[in-house]
C-alpha cells in the first residue's frame, strides 16, 4: 500500500451468544471489499478480537460507517455479540515488513 493511508482498528471481547456472528462477519468483509477506498483487512482472535481495515482516506471510512448493512451489523454487535469493543482510527505514514526466504 502506498502511504499515507488510514487504519481502522476494531478490538473487542465477545459474549457467549455468537449465533449468526460468523456469517455476518464474512458478509461485512465481503461488503467492505466493494467500498470505494477499501485497501485490505487483517484479523486476529484469542481472548481479544482485533480487526484492522485499511482505507485510502477518512471519507472512505465515513462512508463505510454510514453503510446501512454495516450499521445493522453494528447494532447486532452491541445487542448480542460484543461484551466490549473499541474503535481507533489511525493515519499510517510509514510501513515496512520482513519476509524470510
Amino acid at each position: 500500500m502506498n502511504t499515507p493511508y488510514y487504519a481502522v482498528i476494531f478490538t473487542n471481547t465477545q459474549t457467549d451468544d455468537l449465533d449468526g456472528y460468523d456469517e455476518m462477519a464474512q458478509k461485512m468483509e465481503d461488503l467492505a471489499q466493494q467500498q470505494p477506498g477499501y485497501l485490505g483487512m487483517d484479523h486476529a482472535r484469542n481472548d481479544i478480537g482485533i480487526t484492522i481495515s485499511y482505507w485510502e482516506n477518512l471519507d472512505a471510512i465515513k462512508n463505510w460507517k454510514a453503510n446501512l448493512d454495516h450499521q445493522e451489523a453494528q447494532r447486532l454487535g452491541k445487542e448480542k455479540w460484543y461484551q466490549w469493543h473499541k474503535t481507533r482510527i489511525c493515519k499510517v505514514e510509514r510501513e515496512y515488513e520482513f519476509h524470510r526466504k
